[in-house]
């Protein structure tokens, strides 16, 4: 059997604070909006200097110190990123290199954003099914900030930098499978990167996220023959605090069981998710739990996990 065996995440130790005063008043913001709409305290940023490769570098690292699997052992790698450093030679390539990993180890990228982390499952368990193989990573690395202008109220205040390492392999902790996924790229220019800048329409992504997101977890639930109150955990997409709080209550979810972890880091992109899921992994008593992607695409997905030991 194939699945999650551990998850580690790099944060960068820089931050900006959404609570500082003079931000606040560029802005014009008050401190109910930043805790009950946002949710966003501060976002996480990369130090001068470092990138994406970095983050990632530092995720795989930190993977491997704590499962003690050495990164020759690795046999495929898929990066999930939308800001590499270089788009020639590809980020896991780039990995592959530093890391020291073996030269049969098959490695390459995967251009999605917020839904990419369970894309990424998907592609990756299915590859090493189709291959034969035991041992693979996914990471996540998205410095949002080198897109962000530093005026743009609709992003400038959500998104923060960071990277994750999934290691999924035999003898997992959590089994993955019922997999629904969505595109819907008539509408894609909603969350789109111009000269270098990134723009959001915030009102029809969220509008996106209230519908189609609700109706695919409720497909979900329906596939697996349960009600939403028979889960054990939620983990969504950490687009903000109103967006999952939303999430919650169209889908009738009691409040404990839906994760929230964007306070102190902001939206961390396909980072979101693994970042929550570290924690869940020495959480014996979450037995089942469903993650929810959804973003840039525009598009979404989500899937079901079995904890198994």
């Amino acid at each position: 059997m194939l699945g999650i065996v551990d998850v580690a995440t790099y944060l960068p130790i820089g931050r900006v604070s959404n609570l500082d005063p003079a931000r606040m008043a560029a802005f014009e913001l008050d401190e109910g909006f930043v805790h009950d709409k946002l949710g966003v305290l501060q976002c996480a940023r990369m130090a001068e200097g470092e990138g994406t490769t970095d983050m990632a570098e530092r995720a795989v690292a930190a993977l491997l110190e704590k499962t003690g699997v050495a990164a020759a052992d690795i046999e495929v790698m898929v990066v999930v990123t939308q800001n590499p450093d270089t788009n020639i030679p590809h980020t896991s390539a780039q990995l592959h290199g530093r890391l020291g990993m073996s030269d049969t180890c098959a490695c390459f990228d995967i251009g999605l954003g917020c839904s990419g982390y369970v894309y990424g499952l998907s592609v990756l368990q299915a590859f090493l099914q189709a291959q034969g193989l035991t041992r693979g990573i996914l990471v996540t690395a998205h410095p949002y900030s080198r897109i962000l202008a530093p005026d743009d109220k609709s992003t400038a205040l959500l998104f923060g930098d960071a990277a994750t390492a999934t290691l999924v392999g035999t003898n997992p902790v959590f089994a993955i499978g019922s997999f629904r996924l969505g595109t819907w790229g008539k509408s894609g220019q909603a969350l789109r990167c111009e000269a270098g800048r990134l723009h959001m329409n915030g009102r029809e992504v969220f509008n996106f996220a209230a519908t189609r997101v609700v109706a695919q977890v409720q497909a979900l639930l329906q596939d697996l023959g349960v009600g939403p109150d028979e889960m054990d955990a939620y983990l969504f997409h950490q687009g903000s605090r109103y967006i999952v709080d939303t999430l919650r209550q169209r889908l009738k979810i009691p409040p404990e069981k839906v994760r929230l972890g964007l306070g102190s880091v902001g939206n961390l992109v396909s980072s979101s998710i693994p970042a929550l899921l570290e924690a869940e992994l020495s959480h014996p008593e979450v037995r089942r739990m469903v993650l929810s992607g959804f973003g840039v695409g525009l598009s979404w997905a989500s899937c079901y996990c079995q904890r198994v030991r």
